[in-house]
């Protein structure tokens, strides 16, 4: 593909729909929840299977003694989730193409999309990794090397001194910096390769750009996925059995309501 067509395509892709009303990510909420009672078993198993691992992880990580990177790692989920979700982005473009759901047809990638997928899936994944690394740094930059005080010392120790609050903020802004080019790659990106034959780079430039250039829905839509993901993460994990696969759907729906047309 020469550079000339990349982007040509880049233009029109993020041409088409710029000014879609912010209200439009809840209209894509409900075509997501449309789609999850649409023969809900499929994204129910998905949804019980993120919660499941979710809590696994946590399990795992205060078994090992590694709980100092366990609130990093939740916030990692917003980096990672996209790629998780690809079984339910197939379930939406199979009941828009009026084709049968079926559990092997989820989780198995368009002939040919798999390599590119995976791909996007080492990007995220190394972003995730990055910003763990981040995490840790920061903690000792403020903390040095004192041992973490646990998790029943950690929330006093962050909300109620000086230096905790300024570690807070200082690792909300990194985190969000991470999150947001997580979000701009892979919220189109991963979509796009199940429903296009595009390569991974040109499907994450695109998703890139369609992202600044439709930034108040897109910014809305990334404050509905992080309120929702705190929801799951606030009851304990359990609440990712429907918030997964709701955010799953919804987000096929706002990749077709921004894509361009063949």
């Amino acid at each position: 593909m020469s550079e000339e067509f990349l982007d040509l395509s880049v233009r029109e892709a993020v041409d088409r729909n710029r000014h879609l009303s912010p209200a439009a990510a809840f209209s894509w909420l409900g075509k997501g929840w449309r789609d999850l009672w649409n023969d809900p078993v499929p994204s129910l198993a998905y949804g019980i299977f993120v919660a499941a691992a979710s809590v696994l992880i946590v399990w795992g990580l205060g078994a090992l003694g590694w709980d100092y990177i366990l609130f990093p790692a939740l916030a990692g989920f917003l980096v990672v989730g996209p790629a998780i979700a690809i079984g339910l982005y197939e379930k939406s473009r199979r009941l828009a193409a009026g084709e049968k759901v079926t559990v092997t047809g989820m989780l198995r990638p368009r002939r040919g999309a798999g390599g590119h997928i995976l791909f996007v899936g080492a990007v995220l994944t190394m972003l995730m990794l990055l910003w763990l690394r981040a995490a840790v740094l920061i903690y000792a930059l403020f903390f040095g090397v004192r041992p973490f005080p646990g998790l029943e010392h950690i929330v006093p120790t962050l909300f109620g001194t000086p230096i905790g609050l300024s570690m807070l903020l200082v690792g909300g802004v990194v985190g969000a910096l991470f999150a947001a080019l997580a979000f701009a790659i892979s919220v189109f990106a991963i979509p796009m390769l199940l429903d296009r034959e595009v390569d991974a780079f040109t499907a994450m430039g695109i998703s890139i750009a369609t992202v600044w250039q439709n930034l108040p829905v897109m910014l809305t839509w990334g404050l509905i996925v992080l309120a929702l993901t705190l929801i799951g993460i606030a009851t304990f994990m359990v609440g990712f059995i429907l918030i997964f696969p709701l955010l799953g759907h919804a987000s096929w729906h706002a990749y077709t309501a921004l894509r361009l047309d063949p």
